[in-house]
């Protein structure tokens, strides 16, 4: 049988601190289960349990293609795709996206999203409604790494922060947000990032078991022989609640998707789980672990999708490669939350970093363009089935209603019953900060 703690170094036979990190380490990555569970402590939390997924649209889509097509603009402008009719009159949308043309009244399509000064590839600005620009000493947390602190884990056994986020060519494409000057402990637990190689023992941590099996199985002796023998009574609170999660199965029968009727493994698709060039994959199976990610307690879970920086060939990628798959993946994802009954307490959000450029250039694509983008929101309990914003006749400047990051961001802390502007996080140097800009929720959705 495996030994968590090995051979006791204390008079008391309890394990050091130094020993309970090295089985965090080798069930976790190397993440401080303690500081990652600190929010929760004392906490009396009684809400329900409100959750986030994010779906980083890695590289920036082209609003205009999408949500907010130009059908008065000169054809060097308007391109080649036309709108089709939602189920919702007077809302029109891409008619490469027909399955959320079919849910419209479910969603809310953002058409004046601002806030990129410099249109630089980043997903920063979509994890934490900031620019790079003048951070504190630490850097901005993401809203994942926000939540894991403020909130804490809704479930013992379940981290509250997940990115599905796997290495990427160009490294913000593979970020699930970083957790800032709130500390590594307050990071995203990533199942398909980095951390999928240590979750594998080998010999440096002296673990031979054939399969991950196995070692559950051990897990499972070794919480049972310490419950049996009342050693966790002489844990404190955080360290019993982190091998809560590293003995627990909760965690891994989430990830674990065989654990769905075939139906719904359908009805979500698989897509491709390689990553398109240097970006993210466009992995169907990723929304649907989002959705189990949730329901087992996760509150944040980030998803990075594609590669949509088409400077040339927009439209043979977006209709060939991207938008059938997103439109699928996201359509699949919003429907089950509703036919769950969980589409009050899960929001979820889609979008890049920036807009594309009105003209199309000579390698039939779209560059970068800052002024404006787009994006999509559901679920939430918010007022879905409207639009929100309006660009000019050619999507190149927001005529009406600006949305910025930041303000959809105080929208989801809203969500999760938070209060952006009442609570702090203090920086390296211990100065507080408020979790958003001075941005309001979005009074028309909530």
């Amino acid at each position: 049988m495996l030994s968590v703690f090995g051979k006791p170094n204390n008079h008391a036979g309890h394990a050091s601190r130094r020993e309970f990190l090295k089985v965090g380490a080798l069930g976790l990555g190397g993440l401080s289960l303690p500081g990652l569970l600190k929010a929760e402590q004392g906490a009396g939390i009684s809400r329900s349990h409100k959750a986030v997924i994010m779906v980083y649209m890695v590289g920036a889509p082209p609003h205009q293609d999408m949500y907010d097509l130009k059908m008065n603009a000169p054809a060097e402008i308007r391109g080649e795709f036309k709108p089709i009719s939602s189920n919702v009159p007077g809302i029109q949308i891409c008619e490469h996206l027909p399955k959320l043309a079919s849910i419209m009244d479910k969603l809310i399509p953002l058409r004046s999203v601002y806030g990129s000064p410099s249109g630089d590839h980043d997903s920063f600005i979509c994890y934490t409604g900031r620019t790079v620009q003048k951070q504190p000493p630490g850097g901005w947390p993401s809203i994942g790494s926000t939540i894991s602190r403020v909130l804490g884990s809704s479930n013992r056994a379940v981290p509250p922060f997940f990115g599905l986020a796997p290495d990427a060519g160009h490294p913000p494409y593979g970020s699930p947000g970083h957790p800032g000057f709130l500390g590594v402990s307050q990071g995203a637990f990533r199942p398909s990032g980095p951390i999928r190689k240590n979750m594998t023992p080998n010999a440096i941590n002296a673990v031979h078991l054939s399969d991950r099996t196995g070692l559950l199985k051990d897990f499972d002796l070794i919480r049972s022989d310490l419950e049996t023998r009342g050693k966790l009574d002489g844990l404190d609170a955080l360290r019993r609640q982190s091998l809560e999660i590293l003995t627990s199965s909760r965690m891994v029968e989430a990830l674990d998707l065989s654990k769905e009727p075939q139906a719904v493994r359908d009805r979500y698709g698989k897509g491709d789980p390689k990553n398109y060039g240097d970006g993210a994959p466009r992995n169907l199976e990723h929304f649907l672990m989002a959705r189990r990610l949730v329901e087992a307690g996760a509150r944040v879970v980030t998803l990075n999708f594609g590669r949509w920086d088409f400077h040339s060939s927009n439209f043979s990628e977006c209709k060939n490669t991207h938008f059938p798959w997103f439109d699928h993946g996201m359509h699949a994802l919003i429907s089950d939350l509703h036919d769950r009954g969980m589409d009050k307490d899960v929001a979820v959000v889609a979008w890049g970093e920036f807009g594309r450029t009105p003209q199309i250039n000579k390698d039939a694509g779209r560059d970068h363009w800052p002024q404006v983008g787009g994006g999509l929101m559901a679920g939430g309990g918010f007022r879905t089935g409207q639009v929100i914003g309006a660009t000019d006749r050619t999507g190149a400047a927001i005529a009406k209603r600006p949305v910025h990051f930041g303000e959809v961001h105080a929208t989801l802390y809203h969500h999760f019953g938070i209060d952006p502007h009442a609570v702090t996080l203090p920086d390296f140097t211990g100065r507080p900060h408020y979790l958003v800009d001075d941005w309001k929720p979005m009074a028309e959705i909530i």
